[in-house]
């Protein structure tokens, strides 16, 4: 979840649904996004509304990119549930760039292929945040926190049960070493 910074802002990127994970967009404000990538394949319109929202909710510019296509881009030995016919849209699109207030810059285009530019203001970011910034004057953490570990982790570990005789005490123990099986 790494956020850079370049000469245009503070720029990252999360890839299609993770961007529906709010403690995930709250890393991301935290580390002082400016610049918010989310590319997709996800065509709905509920999509182009969670674009927006992120904008507002982060005080941060949104550049999505969605694939359009149609069945010709596709080899002709691939049998699809879209037909054969090589006009037949397959995923509309709706790439789009939102501002700081959830305006939109350019799109959410779903006519075709397209480049869409816009000209950002990064003044915006700073005036959005007066009012509201989630990570900051407005974050509660008296009552909220949020704890994010970057490190590698097992995807199990077991804490409790029935002892082995060979853990490691639980002052000394290894959070990162691999679970073990219950015998």
């Amino acid at each position: 979840m790494p956020v850079f910074e370049t000469p245009l802002g503070k720029l990252g990127a999360v890839i299609c649904w993770e961007n529906y994970l709010p403690l995930m967009r709250a890393a991301m404000y935290a580390k002082g996004i400016e610049i918010y990538c989310a590319p997709t394949a996800d065509p709905r319109d509920s999509w182009i509304a969670s674009m927006r929202h992120i904008a507002v909710e982060g005080r941060c510019f949104v550049l999505s990119c969605n694939q359009f296509n149609r069945r010709r881009d596709f080899p002709t030995e691939y049998h699809s549930s879209f037909g054969e016919d090589p006009d037949a849209l397959v995923c509309r699109g709706g790439s789009c760039i939102v501002d700081p207030f959830g305006n939109f810059l350019a799109g959410p285009n779903t006519d075709g292929e397209a480049i869409l530019v816009a000209e950002v203001d990064r003044a915006q970011i700073v005036r959005g945040k007066y009012d509201l910034d989630v990570v900051g004057h407005y974050a509660r953490p008296d009552i909220f926190q949020l704890h994010v570990d970057e490190q590698p982790n097992q995807p199990v570990t077991i804490h409790g049960g029935e002892a082995t005789g060979d853990e490691k005490p639980p002052a000394q123990a290894d959070r990162h070493t691999p679970a073990r099986s219950a015998e």
